[in-house]
């Protein structure tokens, strides 16, 4: 069974997309992923948002660029926590985007990420599904000791280079 739902209103974003889907494997979150248009296919697109629901799963990132009515309108279709990615596109290169998602009117509410953060959508998917889970509250955890890591030996090297005049 599919915790997590990716839906994207184009093939066009799955390239920005395909980031979320390697966290959520790599984090071992099951998903499924399917591309509905709000505007062009409504009626697939509901049907797919009530059956992801009827069949036990727990959340839905959604993306779209322009007028970005996708993540919306699945909000507006179902009770679960919905996250919105907004893709640049267009000629307002995604701030479109942005605004129609955060700008949900009151009682419809999206968890809305940064433009093409699809990698912030999937991490915030996976914290929020770490409420019931201790197992994927301890991977959440290694994540976040892995990055302090990261970071601080790029630090040494950046200090060992600049200690050697470089």
């Amino acid at each position: 069974m599919s915790q997590i739902g990716v839906i994207m209103g184009s093939d066009s974003d799955y390239q920005v997309m395909e980031e979320a889907l390697e966290i959520l494997r790599q984090f071992e979150v099951p998903f499924e992923v399917i591309i509905s248009s709000a505007q062009r296919t409504l009626k697939r697109t509901v049907d797919w948002v009530k059956g992801f629901e009827a069949q036990g799963g727990k959340l839905i990132i959604a993306a779209a660029g322009l007028a970005a009515h996708l993540p919306g309108v699945v909000a507006a279709a179902t009770i679960l926590p919905v996250i919105g990615v907004p893709m640049s596109s267009g000629a307002m290169e995604g701030i479109d985007a942005l605004y129609s998602i955060v700008q949900m009117p009151s009682g419809i509410p999206v968890a809305t990420v940064g433009i093409g953060a699809a990698r912030n959508a999937a991490l915030l998917a996976v914290q929020i599904l770490t409420i019931h889970d201790p197992v994927l509250t301890l991977k959440v955890k290694d994540y976040r000791t892995q990055m302090l890591k990261d970071i601080e030996a790029k630090d040494e090297a950046l200090q060992k280079r600049l200690t050697n005049g470089n």
